[in-house]
């Protein structure tokens, strides 16, 4: 890799079946020539014939001159969508129009220096605006997973502060792409598919809950109308912020149209002084052909990070649906030692063990264990887990208080509030302002005192409520500093103790982005556990994160959140494909179920490498009642598929189903995997019976005829090269 300066730039950076062309000449911002499929070898010619072949013809009542889009779109050059600046100087230098000051390019450069044809690689881009008193530093990179992501800073060069309302990033899509991907939600029910017809006009997700949110955009994709699983071009886009922040597809009267995204700042929250940098978050375009190839990216890039867990990741229990705050120093021994039996490797204790908790009304912020429920501290059940041979893990919930707490007794000017006065109620708690030192300190050493006393291997991480009016007593907005303190926080406590794990986890799957998965282990996808609901919500949320990276648990019968009973074999098949666990009162569970379980489990763990190391598919199907997902080796050698049936088909049988993107020329085993009851209910095909090996070829063009199930059931497939 070599660094090279350009003052003026065509640059073609290619990755993983991905090109991306800038046009950074003339001392102008950089804009997108290109963005999407791998264009091979282009010299410096190809390069300048391309950028032309892309100049639109001047219409009636247009502007004078083709419309230049760059990555942060500049109104000064025709474009009448969404700008990439919004600020101002106590109402002038509103509309900054940037000069570029250097080009540097990452990566190998060839021929004459105009030309960088790379792998990984980065393109930053210095600009200024004498007039405005503003600089800007635009940095895009091509990343090995053919992943692109952009962020901009921008400085105040000139005397007096200047107010940043909004940094925006933009990447043009092609006309092709008219149909809208994205997700809403609730909790509950989290990532909920929506598609829509892009129009003229925008359309745009802003998240304003201080947190990611349960209803957010996630990916926002376009695409070719019709674009699923395996086909169809789309591209996205992801804003890596766990606050405030917004994603949008824009289409102007033009014709030109954008995907783009940033931080959603409130009113006067960022407002830079001489020589301050307001820098926005990374924003990720992911161009891919079909929705796997897309979440294929993600999970690429993430899995090649330094921090990306390694390790087996450990089979769980966690108590919160066994006893609730109900904690018994007995009780949770003996379900301990029944999860130990069972295979489980990682104990976690949530919700009730520190002081005045007894309720979700009081305590939160006193991060003391609670004397009256532990005498002894929490020391008798960490020696009892670890004994049994497994880690220890505990719930905090950070940046929230309890009014009625002691905390917030002594130092009420803590809480986040707006003109003095108290944000209403969520969940009977408040947020704690992390961005004020004191408070960060003193969080920062209660949970480290915690931590280190008791050897903490995990943190289930909590945030349960939405930031309203959420600010600085007697002062302004602080979401934005109160994002960057909790990312600070996590960073702090994995450098004090390395090797340990925090899951994000915020009212279920509130908090699912690529800016707190840079600090974090695992999120909590749902609160709810019930295998109907998480087959929906597992599936779309590995449009971004892989598996290992998704709590995914057992439940209880009947399920505590939609009060619908499953047979174990749909909820443990259903939770099979993420990072398993148990939430689970084991002692109401009987002899079959345990020994069912301990089954279950011991799949797992033998699966796992393939699991959480594999390739994400989920094929297209026509009947909405049967989910058909898995995973295939990198090297095609070995697959689990799994079929779901998620409701009464409208035939009487279903047909064949394919199982995709094995090697067409390798010969595969197909091993249906019936775990106890999972045999009921279950009518198999003639080819069951039979050797059971097929082509790939075969597998992935007709495929085989599918079980005969009763609603809500999932059969798993194991298929092994021979």
């Amino acid at each position: 890799m070599t660094q090279q300066t350009h003052p003026d730039a065509l640059v073609h950076l290619t990755a993983a079946g991905v090109s991306l062309v800038l046009d950074c000449t003339e001392g102008r911002l950089p804009a997108v020539v290109h963005w999407g499929a791998a264009l091979g070898r282009l010299s410096t010619e190809d390069l300048a014939a391309l950028v032309v072949s892309g100049l639109e013809p001047v219409v009636s009542n247009a502007v004078d001159e083709p419309i230049r889009l760059a990555v942060l779109p500049e109104p000064h050059a025709g474009w009448s969508g969404k700008p990439g600046i919004s600020g101002h100087r106590d109402g002038h230098d509103w509309s900054p129009r940037f000069t570029t000051t250097s080009i540097d390019v990452v990566g190998e450069a060839h021929e004459d220096g105009r030309l960088v044809d790379a792998g990984p690689a980065a393109v930053v881009v210095e600009a200024a605006d004498p007039t405005a008193q503003l600089a800007v530093r635009l940095t895009i990179e091509l990343l090995p997973s053919g992943l692109v992501r952009t962020r901009a800073a921008v400085t105040n060069t000139g005397p007096g502060s200047y107010t940043v309302d909004d940094v925006t990033v933009a990447l043009p899509t092609p006309t092709r792409a008219r149909e809208v991907l994205d997700f809403a939600g609730r909790w509950g029910k989290e990532r909920t598919p929506q598609r829509s017809d892009l129009v003229v006009g925008i359309h745009e997700r802003e998240g304003r809950k201080g947190r990611t949110g349960a209803d957010a955009a996630t990916v926002l994709s376009v695409g070719v109308p019709g674009f699923g699983f395996a086909h169809g071009e789309v591209w996205g886009v992801h804003t890596a912020w766990s606050g405030n922040h917004r994603h949008f597809a824009e289409r102007l009267f033009n014709g030109k149209q954008v995907v783009g995204g940033g931080e959603l700042l409130l009113p006067g929250e960022v407002r830079l002084g001489t020589g301050e940098t307001y820098q926005g978050p990374w924003v990720y375009g992911a161009y891919a052909d079909g929705l796997d190839a897309q979440a294929r990216r993600f999970h690429t890039h993430l899995r090649s990070r330094p921090q990306h867990p390694t390790s087996d990741r450990p089979m769980t229990i966690n108590v919160w649906e066994a006893v609730y705050f109900d904690h018994d120093l007995d009780r949770l021994t003996d379900l301990a030692d029944r999860a130990a039996r069972l295979g489980v490797e990682r104990f976690v204790l949530d919700d009730g063990w520190f002081r005045h908790r007894r309720n979700d009304f009081a305590g939160l912020g006193d991060w003391f264990v609670d004397e009256g429920v532990w005498p002894d501290g929490l020391t008798p059940l960490v020696d009892h887990v670890r004994a049994a041979g497994m880690q220890f893990g505990l719930w905090f919930e950070p940046e929230m208080v309890n009014e009625d707490s002691d905390l917030a007794r002594a130092h009420p000017e803590w809480i986040m509030q707006a003109d003095g006065r108290l944000p209403i109620r969520s969940r009977h708690q408040q947020v704690l302002n992390l961005a004020i030192p004191e408070a960060y300190e003193h969080v920062l050493d209660r949970m480290t005192a915690i931590i280190d006393e008791y050897r903490i291997d995990y943190v289930k991480w909590d945030h349960n409520r939405d930031l309203v009016e959420a600010g600085h007593r007697g002062g302004g907005a602080a979401v934005h500093e109160q994002t960057l303190a909790a990312y600070r926080l996590m960073a702090a406590l994995k450098d004090r103790f390395p090797g340990f794990e925090i899951e994000s986890c915020s009212s279920g799957g509130g908090r699912v982005d690529l800016g707190v998965i840079e600090h974090t282990d695992r999120v909590w996808v749902s609160d709810c556990i019930d295998p109907l609901e998480r087959q929906q919500m597992n599936r779309w949320t590995m449009q971004l994160l892989p598996a290992e990276l998704l709590g995914s648990h057992i439940a209880s019968g009947v399920n505590h959140t939609t009060g619908r009973w499953h047979d174990l074999s749909f909820r443990a098949g259903t939770a099979l494909f993420g990072h398993l666990g148990i939430e689970w009162d084991l002692s109401k569970a009987s002899a079959a179920e345990e020994r069912d379980l301990a089954e279950w489990i011991a799949l797992y763990k033998e699966a796992r490498p393939l699991l959480h190391g594999g390739d994400l598919v989920r094929v297209d199907q026509v009947d909405e009642t049967l989910n058909v997902y898995g995973v295939v080796a990198p090297d095609r050698g070995e697959a689990m598929f799994f079929l779901a049936s998620l409701g009464s088909p409208e035939a009487s049988v279903r047909g064949r189903v394919t199982f995709r993107d094995l090697d067409p020329d390798t010969r595969y085993r197909v091993d249906p995997v019936l775990i106890g009851t999972g045999a009921d209910g279950v009518r198999a095909p003639q080819w069951w019976s039979g050797e059971r090996v097929f082509t790939g070829r075969v597998l992935t063009t007709v495929g085989l005829e599918a079980p005969a199930t009763s609603a809500e059931r999932v059969v798993p497939f194991r298929l092994t090269a021979v």
